[in-house]
């Protein structure tokens, strides 16, 4: 009876390994002996589409992103409308807003190409692209984990529900991270990707006329490019170095010149250990590549579809 019951626990522990989603299958060298022309493939288009619009990078980096936080990095935030279905491209926080899909179709092309076939996953693109956007704008280059599969569905209200907007408190923008499987260094790291990139004045708005905790020239200037209405689309560089993947961000927040509330929001300077981290990355470039890279990589890892789950997109847009 015993060696029965040893059998069925056992039985139950090789279940649940087979049927757990693990982050421990991705691998940097995932595609190494499948196609080892796939990752030059994705730069070369990144570095062209850098080249012609800087801003092109941020727009990248972001799509992984708000791919990442809505049900994990399946590229479902690719995913087009149609007839009968509504994905995440035309909820709240990214209707009108994230772009580069065309980039996107460009790279899946070349990389299908340069494969012969459809070997890449348009989840592992993103990330792969958001990657080479961070390095080509003077960032960190690190070994991005790939083996992503990518999703059949996509779902608005997730995305409306998951993405961190703009106005969020500090309290409301930790317990969001932390409901993804991050915490208060990886909020304030990844936050630090709008070192690069520009924000519309609907984002912004609200900030700029009624915070308090903002430096006022940085304000008056800012409501030139925003007025108090109309413009919502009128963009504003979201720090002094836009083009650049550097510690500005940081510096700028300790001014109190963080462009969204959400920024400033990272540091209100009463000594808190989101304060202390800001004040240390301001200094630290290094310290700041090195940890930046390692959150990318976390948040890389958050609920990947693996092994026989989802499928490999012929047209990152639509499923197979």
């Amino acid at each position: 009876m015993a060696s029965l019951r040893s059998f069925l626990v056992c039985i139950i522990v090789l279940a649940a390994i087979v049927i757990t989603p693990s982050s421990a299958q991705l691998s940097a060298g995932f595609y190494n002996k499948v196609c080892p022309q796939a990752l030059p493939a994705i730069r070369k288009i990144v570095r062209q589409a850098v080249r012609n619009e800087p801003r092109m990078g941020a727009s990248l980096l972001r799509l992984h992103f708000h791919d990442c936080f809505v049900n994990g990095c399946d590229g479902s935030v690719l995913l087009d409308d149609t007839s009968t279905f509504t994905g995440e491209k035309t909820a709240r926080p990214n209707a009108g807003s994230i772009r580069g899909f065309q980039v996107i179709d460009q790279i899946k092309a070349a990389v299908d190409k340069a494969c012969k076939g459809s070997v890449v996953s348009c989840a592992d693109i993103l990330a792969v692209a958001a990657r080479d956007s961070v390095y080509l704008l003077g960032g960190p280059e690190y070994n991005v984990q790939l083996g992503r599969r990518d999703a059949t569905t996509a779902s608005t209200n997730d995305a409306n529900t998951n993405l961190p907007p703009p106005f969020f408190s500090f309290s409301q923008l930790l317990s969001n991270f932390q409901s993804h499987g991050l915490d208060l260094k990886d909020l304030v790291l990844l936050s630090a990707a709008h070192t690069i990139g520009l924000a519309r004045c609907t984002t912004f708005r609200a900030r700029i006329y009624n915070d308090t905790n903002i430096n006022a020239k940085f304000a008056a200037s800012a409501k030139r490019s925003c007025p108090s209405n109309g413009g919502d689309n009128n963009l504003q560089p979201l720090d002094a170095t836009t083009k650049k993947f550097d510690t500005v961000y940081f510096s700028s927040l300790l001014k109190s010149k963080g462009l969204l509330h959400s920024d400033q929001e990272l540091f209100k300077g009463d000594g808190s250990d989101s304060d202390k981290l800001v004040q240390h990355y301001s200094v630290s470039p290094s310290d700041f590549w090195k940890d930046f890279s390692a959150s990318m990589i976390k948040m890389g890892n958050i609920k990947p579809l693996t092994g026989n789950a989802g499928e490999v997109r012929l047209n990152c847009r639509k499923i197979n």
